[in-house]
């Protein structure tokens, strides 16, 4: 527990910093170099001599999915959205993580529907004085994309690793983030305005930051907890972060600035039905001696 507790808080204060240093850097770019930088960090422990071809492929896959599309989808609600409001629509990751594992066991329960369906509500109630633009849901969906690819490839690495407690965590962490290097740069290399690109030192900053700490040593802890911790557990530590997150944006980040006391009421009531998503979403469930 207490790896993912760390990491909790470690990821709540990246909200607010990639709103405020990177906003205006193109988010393809960023989310292909935090993830080279994670694969750099541990490439050194490589080992697959232990694991079949099959399974080193398998891994990539699953790093494609966990870290490269979730990264595509969060870093580019970010063009969408405040961070607070981007913490605050990954609070539904917990309901994908149980819907996932239950889906891989060949089971479904439509809790997962209503929860969902109750958090658009609340997405809508935040900005409830207009009809919610599009580029609000454009940003809210792709939060919702993001929470399910990182809640499919957390289970899938956990089930994966408890087939092989052999091997180390360390040892096979870099074909995870291979994984994710590649498919987010291969969104980067066809959607990135390479001409428009510029970066300036503090912005190069926050970039190695955000690789070689929030990914790098944040995804490796929060994996190697998930291999540790039954679905129930690892689906509520997904929603820790959200509160640290939210408080991190509004308040250090200074987004609270320019918000007024009615947006505040809406924040509360719209996270508070997203909130009661989770809540609706997740069960205690039966899942023998995990």
């Amino acid at each position: 527990m207490i790896y993912l507790g760390v990491v909790s808080l470690i990821w709540a204060f990246s909200f607010g910093l990639i709103g405020k240093a990177l906003g205006e850097v193109d988010s393809f770019f960023v989310a292909g170099v935090r993830l080279v930088c994670a694969t750099l960090l541990f490439l050194p422990w490589l080992s697959i001599k232990s694991i079949a071809r099959i399974d080193s492929l398998r891994l990539i896959g699953y790093g494609a999915i966990q870290f490269g599309l979730m990264y595509v989808c969060y870093m580019k609600a970010f063009h969408y959205l405040p961070s607070h409001l981007v913490a605050i629509f990954s609070i539904l990751t917990p309901v994908y993580v149980v819907l996932v594992h239950d889906l891989r066991q060949s089971r479904f329960s439509p809790r997962c529907l209503i929860a969902a369906l109750l958090s658009v509500l609340g997405a809508a109630s935040i900005k409830a004085t207009t009809v919610p633009a599009g580029e609000f849901w454009i940003g809210f969906f792709l939060m919702q994309l993001a929470g399910l690819s990182f809640a499919y490839g957390q289970v899938a690495y956990r089930d994966w690793k408890r087939q092989h407690t052999a091997v180390k965590d360390r040892e096979v962490f870099s074909l995870l983030t291979i994984g994710g290097a590649l498919s987010a740069s291969a969104f980067s290399l066809f959607l990135t305005d390479w001409s428009q690109l510029a970066i300036n030192a503090s912005e190069w900053i926050s970039i190695l930051y955000l690789g070689f700490i929030a990914s790098g040593l944040g995804f490796f802890f929060w994996n190697k907890g998930a291999s540790l911790s039954n679905p129930g557990a690892l689906a509520a530590f997904n929603n820790v972060v959200v509160p640290l997150a939210v408080l991190c944006s509004l308040f250090v980040f200074s987004e609270i600035e320019n918000s007024s006391q009615e947006k505040l009421i809406r924040l509360t009531i719209g996270a508070g039905l997203i909130f009661g998503a989770v809540v609706v979403g997740q069960k205690k469930p039966a899942y023998g001696h995990e």
